[in-house]
């Protein structure tokens, strides 16, 4: 499938999915369907391991919703975005495969909010960082309410969300909206290295990690115990579980199944 207003590319069995809608990565309807039209094709990819989220605008990594779809919006109309933006968030919380953020330039809005949904968040030391919703009388709705009160705690959540400011990339960090800063002209490398480094390590165990962590998050501790059950019996029975007992007992680098 060919896209618009995103690119998608898998280099070493990283896939890159990158908002390409100059000059600010403004998100059109068009370009919130094809996002998601990407992000299912990613997944789907047996060639690629991971994702990455991204911007191939140099200095925006997303200036949240194009303004101008929201002008003479219905509150039917509004449903119909804001469904597709949780069907969003929903394939990536139960996406099989590891999903990382290379947030670059100015980040705001949507498509910082599809990163909320990412594992792990890196950053460019000179990324700008908001939810400036309040200003237009709104809420951000890729599931963000949800999501980020988990991320950095309901108080800050709210203040952030209340006050509508910009954050500096290291004020990100402090706040565990990110994970890590590398220098800008460095970001998309060290991504790429870490993504790799992802590829490389059992498939299934990277899943179970990710759905035990992301799904039990949400369930009570009793609950989360009972997922862990599961999983873990499940994958006693996989061929990557006895190959890793054997390459351990035997000393040898283990040889994953692909």
């Amino acid at each position: 499938m060919t896209f618009e207003h995103v690119r998608l590319d898998t280099i070493q069995g990283v896939a890159w999915l990158e908002f390409a809608r100059p000059p600010v990565n403004a998100f059109s309807r068009a370009m919130v369907d094809e996002t998601f039209a990407a992000m299912k094709q990613a997944l789907a990819d047996p060639q690629a391991r991971v994702l990455v989220i991204a911007s191939a605008v140099e200095k925006y990594f997303s200036a949240g919703a194009d303004l101008a779809a929201f002008a003479q919006m219905s509150a039917a109309d509004m449903r119909a975005w804001v469904e597709r933006c949780h069907a969003i968030a929903r394939l990536l919380r139960s996406a099989g495969k590891p999903l990382l953020a290379a947030i670059n330039g100015t980040a705001v809005g949507g498509g910082l909010e599809m990163t909320l949904h990412c594992d792990l968040r890196f950053a460019a030391d000179n990324a700008r960082f908001g939810q400036p919703e309040i200003a237009i009388a709104f809420i951000p709705p890729i599931a963000t309410t949800q999501a980020l009160a988990r991320l950095i705690g309901r108080a800050r959540a709210i203040r952030y969300l209340y006050d509508g400011r910009m954050i500096s990339a290291a004020e990100a960090l402090d706040w565990g909206l990110v994970d890590e800063l590398v220098p800008a002209a460095e970001l998309r490398a060290r991504v790429q290295a870490y993504a790799e480094e992802l590829a490389a390590k059992p498939a299934q165990a990277l899943a179970a990690i990710r759905r035990t962590i992301t799904l039990g998050g949400g369930m009570s501790f009793e609950e989360g115990m009972a997922l862990e059950l599961e999983t873990a019996s499940a994958l006693a029975d996989t061929e990557d579980f006895r190959e890793g007992v054997r390459a351990f007992l035997e000393k040898r680098a283990p040889q994953w199944k692909r």
